[in-house]
Formats: C-alpha cells, structure tokens, sequence
C-alpha cells in the first residue's frame, strides 16, 4: 500500500489524523469522527512497511523506533501537507498516528479564534501560557498569536518545538524554529541557548519539568515574552500545577515569582458544533494586580470565582463561553452541559434561558 496515496486522501477528506494498527483498516479522523479508508484490515507486515515508508520519506534513522519502542517527527511533502508522526510499538507490532498540518497558517476568526484572543501576545514581556488537554488545538492558537506576532512588530521569535508543525517565513520578524532532538538535543539546553540569541518572542512547545519551567519563568522576569502550554484545563489548575512542580522549600519563592511574570492563561477544549464541525471555547484569565495578590498569597482557589464575575471584556469563563456559544446556536445545549467545569450551575443558566 502505498503511503503517499494515504496522504493523499486523507489531505482531502480535511482529515486531522491518520492512525496506522494492526487489526484495523486505516483510520481518520474527521472533525472528530474516526473514518476508515477501504475495508482491508492492516496486518502486523504491512503496518511495519508502512511506516519504514513514512521513515524514508521524513529522512529518519528507522532503528530509533527499534531501539526506544517510540518516536516522534515530521516532515513535508511539496504541494501536499506537513505531517507530524508519532510512531510506537503496541503488542508486538509497529503503529502510527500521524497528524496533518496545512501549509498554510490557519486564518484565526475562520476557526472561532477572535482578534481578541490573538492582541493578547502584545506585551512586552511575560509569560502566556496557553493550556487544555491533548488535542484541544493548543498548537494552532499558538501559531496563529506567533504569525500575528510575525506580521505586525520588528521581532526576533523563537520556537522551540518537538517536533516543529506549522512552518513560519520571515515577515516584520525573523523566525527561529528549532526542533528538539533535530536542531538541540533537550528542550531545557535550547531554552538557555536562547537566551544568548537576543530573543524579543520565545515559544516553548512545553514546559514539561521544574528546570524547564524555572528557565522559561527567569526569562519572562528578564524582559521576553514568552508562550508555552501546558496540558491543565483552568487558569487555577495551571497555576497550581506549575507551583507543584517544585520541591516544598522552593514553592513560595516561586509563587512570587509566578505572581510577577505571569500575563495570561488561556485555556481551550474543543467542542462539537451542530453542523458536526469542531470549535474552540476558551477560559481567558488576564492577570490584574488583585490576581497577582491571590498567587503570592497562596489563594488561587479564588481565581476561578474572580474570572467568572470579572467586568474586564477581555476574560471570559469556561462556562460562559460555552453559554456563549449555546446562545448563538454554534453548539448544543448536551454539549454545553457535557463541557462545562460546573454542569449543575450551567444547567441552572440553561434554564433561566
């Protein structure tokens, strides 16, 4: 079976992900629906050659799957698509999920991101951190903030991404994209390398431990605005998990810390539309001196009631936005209860509708 063929099709079926296992035919995913290409089921063999193919074509070393089990990269392929792989073992047999990545940049206010949301990155310096779970389009609303960036101030950006997705060209910026494993062996290396590159923008694709996070934390304070993500769903939860990270004896310093450097949380899931598309509600917390207070004081659990009752246009709840949406008939009123951070008081604002 040819591999590119597989591309093919699932470029023009708007597929997101392509998933490769043995005991399946292959697989897509199309806003949200998994849709299978042809009936043949994938026998161990064929997957194993498939994704040699993939391998080949993305100019990888095949035997650091063998040897680690899994791993991840991309590449692209002229005139057709980026594509993001992740391959691993599973049961004895090899397998792939593969994401696919226009070319081109997403157009924000075409996939429900308003301009409001993409303003938020211009700051001089500080840390946005754009969270929810795997998949709720973090990537895209980072590189859509990083393009308003590109196009609009004389900056040099940086990204530090594993692996690299969308691709971006100089425009009033000049964009550095390093991949990690590829152009830097660790993100916690590249993260201090680029400090010594005179970054104004830095994207951090994840913030994944406390050396990590204590870096991109000492930038924010030393004048670069940084974005990164992390896998929370709620400013609350994202502040609190970042804190966690670090031993005991080092958590209040670095509240403080936190409470300096930190400028906006937002968070997104998406949500099923009820034309069966998919779309982002996002939490947006901008943090006011009062919410600066509440993390040095260790009373983030005040946070949320703060976002939900704030007169400032610019923050918006999880379940206000999904309200929102329900109230311009984008969504149901079994999805709005379905994603809501508090279903019983979202069903008692349903009613009152």
């Amino acid at each position: 079976m040819d591999i590119i063929n597989i591309f093919q099709q699932a470029s023009e079926m708007n597929a997101t992900d392509i998933f490769m296992i043995a005991g399946k035919p292959i697989t897509v995913k199309v806003f949200n629906k998994l849709v299978t290409i042809g009936e043949e089921r994938l026998l161990p063999d064929m997957t194993y050659q498939m994704i040699k193919q993939t391998y080949e074509l993305g100019k990888r070393d095949f035997s650091i799957l063998e040897k680690h089990g899994d791993d991840d990269f991309s590449f692209s392929i002229h005139g057709l698509s980026r594509f993001r792989i992740s391959t691993y073992k599973q049961r004895g047999s090899y397998a792939a999920v593969i994401r696919v990545i226009s070319f081109d940049l997403p157009i924000p206010k075409e996939i429900g991101i308003s301009d409001e949301i993409i303003h938020l990155v211009d700051i001089k310096k500080g840390l946005i951190l754009v969270t929810g779970p795997a998949g709720s389009g973090k990537s895209t609303t980072q590189a859509c903030m990083i393009d308003h960036i590109n196009k609009t101030q004389s900056k040099h950006i940086i990204t530090l991404e594993d692996p690299i997705e969308y691709l971006h060209s100089h425009n009033q910026s000049i964009v550095s994209q390093r991949e990690i494993s590829l152009d830097s062996e660790s993100y916690v290396s590249a993260l201090r390398a680029a400090l010594r590159q005179a970054p104004d923008v830095i994207l951090l694709g994840e913030m994944r431990d406390f050396e990590t996070i204590n870096i991109a934390l000492t930038a924010a304070e030393t004048g670069h605005n940084v974005i990164s993500t992390l896998h929370t769903l709620g400013a609350a939860s994202t502040i609190d998990r970042i804190i966690d990270v670090f031993p005991a004896n080092q958590q209040h310093q670095i509240a403080i810390q936190l409470s300096m450097t930190l400028e906006t949380v937002i968070s997104q899931q998406l949500v099923p539309t009820i034309d069966g598309k998919l779309i982002p509600a996002f939490e947006i917390m901008v943090v006011t001196p009062a919410i600066r207070n509440m993390i040095r004081d260790n009373k983030i659990h005040q946070i949320d009631g703060v976002i939900a009752s704030n007169a400032d246009s610019r923050m918006i709840s999880m379940d206000n936005s999904l309200l929102r949406l329900y109230n311009e008939n984008v969504i149901t009123r079994e999805t709005a209860l379905l994603f809501s951070t508090n279903p019983e008081l979202m069903e008692r604002k349903l009613k009152i509708k």
